[in-house]
This record gives C-alpha cells, structure tokens and sequence, in this order.
C-alpha cells in the first residue's frame, strides 16, 4: 500500500521517516498541462532507487499519480508549464534509525509555478566552495539527504545560475541542482554515475541522445584544468527542469558557446 499525501489533504506524520532522518528521495518532473517531460525516465529511476533503499513501490501507483496530479493541478497555472515535486518516503514508525517490520510508504505530492528560465547565450556559473561527498552505496540516488546542496546555496550572490561542486579533491562532480555534461572537440565528457550524488534524468536522456547520434561519450572524473584546455567546446548544466543551459562564464573566465547539445537533445518530444 502507499500512503499518498496530498496539498488538499492531511498532513505529514510527525512520526515519518523522511522527515526524521532523511529516509526517501524525490522526483521534481516538469509539467506542461497534463503532460510530463521525461515520465518514463522519472518513473524508471524512482522505481529502481525506492529498491536500492528498500523502499517497495509500483510503478503504477506512481505513474497513476502523476496522471492524477495533472489532472487535478494543470488548471491552477493555465497555459504555463508547471512542476510537480513527488517525494517518496519509507513511512512512519519507529524511533532510532531502524525500521519497523510493517511500514507503508508515504509518497508526498506537492506542485509549484516553473521557475524563470534563463536567457539565451549562456548564464554565469561558479566554483562552490563546500565540498560535495558520495557514498559508494547511495551514488546517484535523489535521496531526501540533500544538505550539502543547501550549505552551497547559500554562496549564491545573485548573479549566478548555478554553483558547481567539487569533492575534496577538487575534482568537479555537479551543479548544486543540475549534471555537467562538457563538449570537448571530438567527444562529449560527464563525470561518471558512480561519482554523483544525484544522477539526473535529464543527463540520462542528453547521453542517450548523443548515444543515438553517434557521438563519443566518455565518462570520466573532470579535473578543473578540462575547462581551460584549447579543445574546450562548451559546459553544458542540465536537469529535468530548465533543460540544457550553457554556461558562458564560469567564475572569471569566460567560456565558449554554442548550441550544439540542444539542437541534439529535445525533452519537449518527450511529453507524455
């Protein structure tokens, strides 16, 4: 069974294991009227990550949720494109941090207006300061843990889009809310799914697109010197919401750009 709050309904137990200890994940899925940019991609992943956390859920109980949410929240945004925000957690019960024998999913839903979306010609991005860890066994999930993202976000100064981490290294893995994906001549570079704190659908469907129309993809761990080599073509950030946005200055240093990524890759097509 899955215990399904929504914004007309009941509240969140005081008592729910995503609230107390971070013990979930969450899909943020572009809307446009009923549609839903990348739902299968969505629904693959939450489904697979729910089962790396020993969270059990139906696919189609969540596809039939998104489909009930278009219906019931499209007509509040009229013509412009909507996002809703699913968040999956293992339920309530229990006090340390295991979980009871018997414990019902609660899948939270709530929606919002689309964000503004940034002008063409590329945005300013910076180096974030707050060092990003990954847990081997958790790499990629969209899990509820998201703290880190939240103590870089506070770095913004306004002028930037986006702030990319780094690890302890200085090794670039991701935007605080969005995958890098990097044109070099000849090839397209990402850092790989087991560095990742959060494995985006959009990055998913970008690589199958590239994939598709025989470009090379090599995923490998992104040192910051990449950014300034001569075959730097264009850093591309992206997520299931804003699409592709590339960057043109990242820090001080201006950056080429062109819209190679997008003329390949259209999430719009996607829409179902």
């Amino acid at each position: 069974m899955l215990n399904v709050i929504r914004p007309d309904g009941n509240g969140v137990s005081a008592t729910d294991r995503g609230l107390a200890y971070g013990d979930g994940l969450f899909e943020t899925i572009r809307m446009r009227g009923r549609q839903a940019l990348l739902r299968s991609h969505h629904l693959d992943r939450m489904v697979v990550d729910a089962g790396r956390l020993g969270i059990p859920v139906e696919r189609s109980d969540l596809d039939a949720e998104i489909g009930r949410s278009g219906s019931d929240l499209a007509s509040q945004y009229g013509d412009d494109d909507w996002v809703l925000k699913l968040v999956l957690t293992r339920g309530g019960g229990g006090r340390g941090y295991r979980w009871p024998v018997e414990c019902e999913p609660s899948l939270i839903v709530t929606s919002s207006p689309m964000p503004m979306l940034p002008p063409p010609g590329g945005v300013v991005a910076a180096l974030s300061q707050f060092p990003l860890t990954v847990n081997p066994r958790l790499a990629g999930i969209k899990t509820l843990n998201r703290l880190e993202q939240v103590m870089a976000s506070r770095e913004f100064s306004g002028e930037e889009f986006e702030l990319i981490m780094a690890n302890a290294d200085g090794q670039l893995l991701e935007g605080t809310r969005t995958n890098l994906i990097i044109r070099m001549e000849g090839e397209w570079v990402t850092p790989p799914v087991e560095s990742l704190a959060v494995a985006g659908v959009m990055r998913q469907f970008a690589l199958e697109c590239l994939r598709a129309s025989g470009h090379t993809i090599r995923e490998q761990i992104i040192q910051p010197a990449l950014l300034s080599s001569p075959g730097l073509r264009g850093l591309y950030l992206v997520n299931s919401v804003v699409g592709i946005v590339a960057v043109r200055r990242l820090g001080s240093v201006d950056l080429p750009v062109d819209d190679g990524l997008e003329t390949i890759c259209d999430p719009l097509k996607t829409l179902e």
